[in-house]
């Protein structure tokens, strides 16, 4: 018995279904563009400096 045409599952072809809103080279994210390693680090120690809880002394 030939199985080739009984509904066997379709080989998948390795194109994404859909375009990321962020893709690579699209203009909200261009090649080329990084940030340096300071820029991120004071980037990071603002937010962390803005989520900063007070914290309750016992005494």
């Amino acid at each position: 018995m030939d199985y080739t045409k009984s509904g066997a599952p379709k080989k998948g072809s390795n194109k994404p279904r859909h375009k990321e809103h962020n893709a690579k080279g699209s203009s909200k994210n261009p090649y080329g563009k990084s940030e340096s390693k300071a820029d991120l680090l004071a980037r990071m120690k603002a937010a962390a400096e803005a989520n900063k809880k007070p914290t309750v002394e016992e005494g």
